[in-house]
């Protein structure tokens, strides 16, 4: 089957513009024009979660791109595109070790500041974690002590 950009676009989210610049930029290997216009595939459906998903992953075009060249060179490029999505995958996974960290930060201060307004201070916190309730606790560990533990390992 085939789709006109505007077609692709509704059906992957992605606007007309980011789309032609894909094409020119090259992430769009084999796509085909008829009468000037950009004539899209089943498989470029695929092509462009995949791109989305490695500009999620913090890729630039320019590696995207060299992602998608080595896509046209089939199972030559095998092995160095499972390196790319391995480095990719790894990457991610300390993204998410990172935003993690950073929600127990957030969850703890929403804790925080919920009990600072039902107490209209912010005694309660002295002598903080040992002071506080169980569960805020372990909020304050999540938040602060992991991050000192991580701190710790780096500096040995």
């Amino acid at each position: 089957m085939q789709y006109s950009i505007g077609e692709i676009a509704e059906m992957t989210g992605l606007s007309p513009s980011t789309l032609r610049f894909y094409d020119k930029e090259g992430l769009l290997p084999g796509l085909e024009r008829q009468g000037g216009r950009r004539v899209f595939g089943e498989g470029h459906i695929e092509t462009l979660r995949i791109i989305e998903c490695l500009k999620r992953s913090g890729l630039e075009i320019r590696d995207i791109r060299k992602f998608m060249e080595l896509t046209t060179k089939g199972s030559t490029s095998y092995a160095q595109r499972r390196e790319l999505m391995e480095e990719r995958r790894l990457k991610t996974l300390e993204q998410i070790e990172e935003l993690q960290k950073t929600l127990a930060v957030l969850e703890y201060k929403c804790w925080y500041y919920d009990e600072a307004l039902s107490r209209g201070n912010e005694d309660f916190a002295q002598g903080a974690p040992d002071s506080l309730p169980q569960e805020a606790r372990e909020l304050y560990a999540r938040a602060f002590l992991q991050n000192e533990n991580h701190l710790e390992r780096e500096s040995e």
